[in-house]
């Protein structure tokens, strides 16, 4: 995550800047409620006004007489403004509620943006200073930002291209993600089963944590259908189905047919949370056979190439305006695929769970797999019974000496 300052242009005791932030993941894309972005500023600077987004709190403005600032606090609280605000108070690549796609799924959906008037700042480059402590929550914590950094200035164009215009300052503060911070349990598991074998491989038993196993909510009672059970919480707490492995997402992967030529398999994403709706989801599967996918069914499909000389995983994500929303627990908190893969001939096989993902990811957050002693296996290869192989051995001698 990049966010980026452009000091366009002095006020009689500050600046107005142009702040831009670029989501650079992948596959994570930030979803509702939303970024918030904090920082302290390094003088007595306030702002002035805001375009595009807006403080929480105003904070003590009492020694401003006549004309109020918008915010007053040495760490402003900034979040974005919701679609539908008037055409006034709106910027360029704003007002989406704090969503941002991720990089990978839709580039140009992955920016968002907001003008700040700062005053009590300074006019130039020696006395304004850069603020501090940056931290971004999206919309929960992981992110960790470092300090901002001072870049050359960035350059305009005109719309006839003819002339060259550049910001007074630039500066940059890069937020990198970690899911051990986010959470110190997963968010989502998975699950095998194959054609070959009528035994379903579950997810393992608390694999996300078993914290919330007495405040969830059987799927046949009463209280699933009760009403504003819905209702999301302001701090965003989950209000899961009960399970036995208790996380709100599991992506079943299915083993379906196999093909002289080609094989099929079908993946299913569930959502077991009463209180989140997973917009503009994607999910993540590392698989050696990615390379040579031949049709994706009801998702949207792109590669993603790590190394130029591996390609073995790729992103699925949902169809705008068909299934890029997953809805919460219930009857539509479902969204499911088929995959058809051509078979590479060097490599393929249904032996030792070689047809199951290697990683998988929802929402970039890495799930929780099954041991692979547990995957479903060739009822004829490994495991035959040796007393049954001499049997027929017995069985085909006999055969043999009585048509002699």
């Amino acid at each position: 995550m990049g966010c980026n300052v452009l000091d366009t242009r002095r006020l009689p005791d500050g600046y107005v800047a142009t702040v831009t932030m670029s989501n650079f993941q992948m596959y994570r894309h930030i979803i509702s409620p939303g970024w918030t972005l904090s920082w302290s500023w390094a003088k007595k600077e306030v702002l002035w006004s805001m375009v595009g987004a807006q403080t929480t709190e105003q904070g003590d403005c009492s020694k401003f007489k006549g004309n109020i600032p918008h915010c007053c606090k040495k760490t402003p609280t900034v979040v974005d403004l919701l679609p539908g605000v008037p055409y006034n108070q709106q910027f360029s690549n704003c007002c989406k509620g704090g969503v941002m796609a991720a990089w990978g799924q839709d580039p140009t959906a992955s920016v968002s943006a907001f003008q700040v008037s700062v005053g009590l700042a300074g006019t130039s480059n020696k006395t304004v200073k850069l603020p501090k402590n940056f931290t971004l929550l999206g919309p929960g914590p992981g992110y960790t930002c470092g300090p901002a950094k001072i870049v050359p200035s960035t350059v305009f164009l005109t719309p006839d291209r003819r002339r060259k215009t550049q910001a007074l300052m630039t500066w940059n503060v890069t937020c990198t993600y970690s899911q051990f911070l986010a959470s110190k349990n997963p968010t989502c598991c998975v699950s095998f089963s194959s054609f070959y074998n009528e035994t379903i491989t579950p997810c393992p038993t608390c694999a996300c944590g078993c914290q919330n196993k007495n405040s969830c909510v059987k799927s046949n009672s009463k209280e699933s259908h009760k009403k504003g059970i819905n209702t999301p919480k302001k701090d965003n707490t989950p209000l899961l189905q009960c399970t036995h492995h208790m996380c709100p997402i599991r992506v079943h992967w299915h083993v379906k047919v196999n093909y002289r030529d080609y094989w099929r398999a079908k993946v299913a994403v569930t959502n077991f949370n009463y209180r989140m709706n997973y917009t503009e989801w994607t999910l993540v599967v590392q698989h050696p056979n990615l390379n040579n996918v031949t049709r994706v069914f009801s998702f949207d499909y792109k590669p993603l190439v790590p190394y130029e000389s591996i390609n073995d995983t790729g992103m699925f994500y949902g169809m705008k305006f068909y299934n890029d929303l997953l809805m919460e627990a219930g009857p539509f908190g479902n969204v499911q695929s088929e995959v058809l893969l051509q078979k590479d001939k060097n490599t393929f096989s249904l032996k030792q769970g070689w047809a199951f993902p290697r990683k998988v990811y929802f929402n970039g957050d890495e799930c929780r797999l099954p041991p692979p002693d547990t995957y479903p296996y060739l009822p004829n290869s490994a495991y035959a019974n040796p007393t049954s192989i001499l049997s027929m051995a017995a069985s085909l001698l006999l055969i043999l000496l009585s048509m002699g």
